[in-house]
């Protein structure tokens, strides 16, 4: 059973939605999917140069109860960071947990 404790982490999951605008257009706008509770690990990072500028890359595992509505479009929001989910793994055989592979968005505000 995955212990309530080690779920220490408030975040936000957003998915993108189109939008009207007052003109009548459609955009793309993220919003809120779920709030939830997680446990957030950053195994590790590393720095590169895009168009002459320092970009830090920040990789995080998180974890969370399990349910079936995260996908790879998705977002996260946690402690004034940004992340694209990269690659959910379900815990199929004891169906406790979602282990979410996440990279951070350089510049990315929440």
């Amino acid at each position: 059973m995955l212990r309530a404790g080690k779920l220490n982490t408030r975040i936000s999951i957003r998915r993108q939605e189109q939008v009207k605008t007052g003109g009548g257009q459609l955009v793309g706008q993220w919003v809120e999917h779920a709030a939830i509770w997680a446990d957030v690990r950053f195994p590790s990072g590393s720095a590169t140069i895009k168009a002459g500028t320092d970009v830090s890359l920040v990789r995080a595992s998180i974890r969370i109860r399990f349910r079936e509505d995260i996908r790879t479009d998705m977002r996260i929001v946690t402690s004034g960071m940004m992340f694209d989910v990269q690659a959910v793994l379900p815990d199929l055989s004891g169906r406790e947990y979602v282990d979410l592979v996440c990279q951070s968005i350089p510049g990315g505000k929440p």
